[in-house]
């Protein structure tokens, strides 16, 4: 009878993974190299809402969600939230096989929604966050949409940070990369605003992926990224009853980029603007497009930005300042006054490492939203987090 050798454990650690924060080699079996990471990770956060409160249980209390900010209430409120959720822990393999190299990756945390009960246990469901293959370069699966730029994302307390222009999804793709070029089709889904305004229709009807193109460059200590993105918006009713078989184009443009200071402090910054490009900015604070009167999908423009600066004071302690902002253009005869036309954030934070692995970290952030009545509204939170490595 044979039995497998048990896995040898390592010290050296790797970061063969872009999703991986960390990752730590913990055996090899045959040729193929296995990788545990993840982290721990403590939030404590204290917001202060200048109209009203956003409802107990909104993803918004975890983490800055624009559209969640309140408007147009009648008194301030504050108040309190603590919990681990953005927890996480993942699993990789890289194998070496007839000179191709095979890797996967998967990843989970406990952001999902709705929330669990915390008036006793805070139970959470673990969530997909990357389930991925790469074949040489080919890959296949559920990690960052192609037009996001990851390596541009700044250090900060929050869960995101530059949420306001952010791109930010994960999704099922697949991508091809050659050199600084990356080509990909990746998983559709409409959101839509309906005549009039109301409640957010989200659409499944696409007959084509989304095509994402981006270029990669990197010159010194300047890294940027180029990306395009062409979609098609569709909304179909007449299966259910209903009479709407509408479709429209969109398009998006992103420039996204980080200097590295000979210090290692750096400036991190981005653009981007297009038509209908909803869900793919902000956390959907606007939708892809808006029905007209006769049941015609058009799409909603929007144009977003950010820049942070990292400051390392030494080895140990370094600071954050990022300010991010979002316009939508919409159409008001379409989508009435109470839909939001712009919000914006600015934080600041500082943390202490004493060990690479280990931070702790505090931030104070003020973020606004304004419809196009504008009605607004403000939070101002503070935040603190300790977060170990592994």
């Amino acid at each position: 009878m044979k039995f497998r050798k048990p896995l040898a454990i390592a010290v050296a650690a790797t970061t063969i993974f872009s999703g991986a924060s960390h990752a730590v080699t913990v055996g090899k079996i045959n040729e193929t190299t296995v990788t545990l990471g993840g982290f721990i990770k403590l939030d404590a956060i204290s917001t202060d809402y200048s109209d009203g409160t956003a409802a107990a249980g909104s993803i918004g209390r975890d983490f800055y969600v624009p559209s969640t900010t309140p408007v147009g209430g009648e008194s301030e409120n504050r108040v309190f939230d603590m919990h681990a959720r953005q927890t996480r822990f993942n699993l990789g393999t890289l194998t070496e096989l007839d000179g191709h190299k095979l890797k996967t990756f998967i990843e989970l945390d406990f952001m999902a929604t709705p929330n669990g009960d915390e008036r006793v246990s805070n139970s959470y469901t673990p969530r997909l966050r990357h389930a991925f293959l790469q074949y040489d370069n080919w890959l296949m699966g559920q990690t960052w949409s192609t037009f996001q730029n990851v390596g541009s994302l700044p250090e900060t307390v929050d869960f995101i940070g530059n949420t306001d222009f952010g791109i930010f999804v994960r999704q099922a793709q697949i991508r091809y990369t050659a050199g600084g070029f990356q080509f990909a089709v990746e998983n559709p889904e409409t959101t839509i605003t309906p005549f009039g305004g109301g409640g957010r229709i989200v659409a499944d009807d696409n007959m084509l992926p989304d095509f994402v193109a981006r270029y990669n460059l990197k010159a010194g200590g300047l890294d940027m990224a180029f990306a395009g993105l062409a979609r098609e918006l569709s909304y179909n009713t007449e299966g259910s009853g209903g009479n709407i078989d509408s479709s429209t184009t969109s398009f998006g443009l992103s420039i996204t980029g980080k200097y590295t200071f000979p210090n290692k402090s750096d400036l991190r910054f981005g653009v981007n603007t297009g038509s209908g490009m909803g869900r793919y900015i902000g956390l959907n604070v606007a939708n892809g497009a808006v029905l007209d009167a006769d049941g015609e999908l058009e799409a909603i423009d929007s144009t977003a930005a950010y820049i942070a600066y990292r400051h390392m004071w030494n080895a140990k302690w370094r600071s954050n300042f990022t300010y991010s902002a979002i316009e939508i253009d919409n159409d008001t005869d379409l989508t009435g006054m109470g839909v939001t036309s712009s919000t914006s954030s600015v934080r600041v934070n500082l943390f202490y490492s004493p060990v690479p692995a280990l931070s702790f970290g505090g931030e104070v952030a003020v973020a606004n939203r304004e419809l196009e009545s504008e009605v607004d509204g403000s939070m101002t939170r503070l935040q603190f987090t300790a977060k170990l490595g592994f």
